[in-house]
């Protein structure tokens, strides 16, 4: 294990948290979008989905049973998914993409389920950076002892 294994682990955690942060916020950018670049329909939801870097649970059980001290490796966003939920009806009939009764297909894009998941990365993300902060300091302090 080498001294920045647990810098390149907090590191990959960083990353993911950016880009989940990045992903709530075109969420919210396209919370009022009724049509999206692909077609008629609005915006659909998207979140992330997160794995961990190298392997299934079972590698690494396996892998602890024989070596005590493998910490893994980190984790890594797998794929970005849409939100298969339906999309809300909104009476609006002066909207130029109200259907024939008047309704308007609006996103399954929630501002406040969003704000939550916003609140949820950014703390994780703060906990990431002090992590990455103590190790640094700790590593600092090791180069000091040989002085």
């Amino acid at each position: 294990m080498s001294v920045f294994h647990s810098m390149n682990t907090t590191a990959s955690a960083l990353t993911a948290q950016r880009l989940r942060m990045d992903v709530i916020s075109s969420n919210m950018a396209n919370v009022d979008s009724t049509r999206s670049v692909t077609g008629n329909d609005p915006y659909r939801r998207k979140s992330i989905v997160l794995e961990p870097k190298e392997g299934q649970f079972s590698n690494f059980l396996n892998t602890a049973m024989n070596q005590a001290s493998n910490p893994g490796n980190g984790v890594k966003v797998s794929r970005i998914v849409e939100d298969e939920t339906p999309f809300k009806m909104v009476f609006d009939p002066t909207h130029p993409d109200a259907n024939e009764e008047g309704y308007v297909e609006m996103p399954n894009v929630d501002p406040l389920r969003e704000m939550v998941d916003l609140m949820s990365a950014t703390r994780s993300y703060e906990a990431n950076v002090t992590v990455f902060n103590a190790n640094k300091n700790m590593l600092m302090k090791a180069l000091e002892i040989g002085k």
